[in-house]
């Protein structure tokens, strides 16, 4: 048995681990790479440390694009076994990877037009829709607490990992020469008594845990203060007669959003405003989170019993129309508008940054983690000049970051799952998706605890067992 750290190794993003057992390879997860884009394009476009054509599986820990984007690129150079992953996030993978091919296209299109002008060279997306289609037919949906025989030496489960919809943990039992081994993968870990999900599932006792460490050394703001803060952005936008522009994750930050300021609306704890969703990827996603009902917590489901929809209200507009998305910019009066992507790399959030930026009447809410080198990490730092595709603009607007609703675990959640396993019986942690210093800070805590063997792979580490 071999793992092979290839990606979101030291850093958040691009998550790719390689599992080799008894002569077989399986990929854990296969995400793409956000940040500086001279470098991300490089690593999303090649697959330097193994052939795509040679990778027997993939397992699939959840739908976000840093985690399953790179699929396309994956078949297009040659892969073609199944793709395993939860119900849910077979649902939410065909949409999120058809609109990150989409996202591409409109992009590349957009700066090429520049590009020609000035006489270079012009760019290329990473991958077609018809690569998506080809990516589409090949995953396979299977139930939490599944058990799957994949091959002789290998069969794993999912548990929930209480991240995103359809997020799962999994779970390996690996037998090679008569030994077995236990394997569990956080993918991304979620957080106990979040809206709308699941808290994440124990699962049972490995010998080796490769864990996720966004927020090793961090520690989130109370989910209580949802409400309260989020009450606060409006009344101070509503005062000020500015707009709020909110970069969100299509899947999971989006609807929890929605479904906060459902509440509020309906407690009369702030005036309404209209509120627009303005991403066709969130529309549809929204419509995979009604349809997959079983992964909701008791809390929502009983708010479901008194609401027909939680993710829709009086004043909420789901925008997939680009006119309409357009006019958003007219509107002079107090809005809030929720758009996609939630590091501000791509799609519609560009323009609404674009357009509204410079005003410092308006608010900029940030909800979600952003990496180094995103243009939502240049707006969380409040850096005076950002650059939106390839122009300066000032940051005039106020920036409010908001940690509250974070879908990752923060340093004493990680801690507190951690703590479920025995630590005889663990033998290696790995810490992967996390910057450097938060892993350092992990790492200290879990060795304050008893776990003494955890290492830090770098990209290319290979470890044998």
């Amino acid at each position: 048995m071999e793992l092979h750290f290839i990606g979101a190794a030291q850093t958040v993003t691009g998550s790719l681990h390689l599992l080799k057992v008894d002569g077989r390879q399986y990929l854990l997860d296969c995400g793409l790479y956000q940040g500086k884009r001279k470098e991300t394009f490089e690593l999303n476009r090649n697959f330097k440390l193994f052939e795509p054509a040679e990778i027997d599986a993939v397992i699939l820990s959840h739908a976000h694009i840093d985690h399953c984007g790179r699929l396309p690129n994956l078949v297009k150079k040659g892969f073609h076994g199944k793709i395993y992953c939860t119900n849910a996030t077979k649902d939410l993978a065909v949409i999120l990877l058809k609109d990150c091919a989409h996202i591409q296209e409109k992009d590349v299109e957009f700066v090429n037009k520049k590009r020609a002008k000035q006489g270079k060279n012009l760019f290329e997306p990473l991958y077609s829709h018809q690569d998506v289609e080809n990516t589409i037919r090949l995953l396979e949906g299977i139930d939490y607490h599944e058990e799957l025989v994949i091959s002789p030496s290998l069969k794993f489960k999912f548990y929930d990992a209480g991240h995103i919809l359809g997020s799962a943990i999994t779970y390996y039992t690996i037998t090679e020469n008569g030994n077995v081994t236990h394997l569990g993968f956080s993918g991304d870990l979620g957080r106990p008594n979040l809206p709308i999900l699941k808290d994440p599932e124990p699962i049972p006792n490995v010998n080796y845990w490769i864990c996720e460490s966004t927020y090793g050394g961090r520690f989130h703001a109370d989910i209580d203060e949802v409400e309260k803060k989020l009450t606060d952005v409006i009344s101070k936008a509503i005062a000020r007669g500015g707009k709020i522009i909110v970069p969100s994750f299509s899947v999971g930050r989006t609807q929890e959003l929605v479904y906060a300021l459902h509440k509020i609306f309906e407690k009369k704890l702030a005036p309404r405003i209209p509120i627009y969703v303005d991403s066709p990827l969130s529309t549809s996603a929204t419509e995979v989170f009604r349809k997959h009902s079983e992964c909701f917590d008791e809390e929502t489901k009983t708010f479901f019993s008194k609401f027909d929809d939680p993710f829709g209200f009086d004043l909420l507009t789901y925008i997939t129309d680009v006119e309409d998305s357009k006019r958003l910019n007219d509107i002079k009066t107090p809005i809030m508008v929720i758009s996609s992507s939630g590091m501000a790399e791509a799609g519609r959030i560009l323009h609404h940054l674009r357009n509204n930026i410079e005003n410092e009447k308006n608010i900029i809410l940030m909800v979600g983690y952003c990496a180094e080198h995103t243009l939502g990490k240049h707006i969380i730092e409040k850096m005076p000049i950002v650059k939106i595709f390839g122009e300066e603009f000032k940051l005039k607007a106020e920036v409010v970051v908001f940690n509250s609703l974070s879908a990752h675990a923060d340093s004493d959640e990680l801690i507190n799952y951690c703590t479920v396993f025995d630590r005889e019986i663990m033998k290696e942690i790995f810490l992967v998706h996390g910057d450097l210093d938060q892993q350092k800070k992990f790492k200290a805590r879990l060795s304050s605890i008893g776990f003494t063997k955890t290492e830090i792979p770098a990209q290319g580490d290979v470890f044998s067992f």
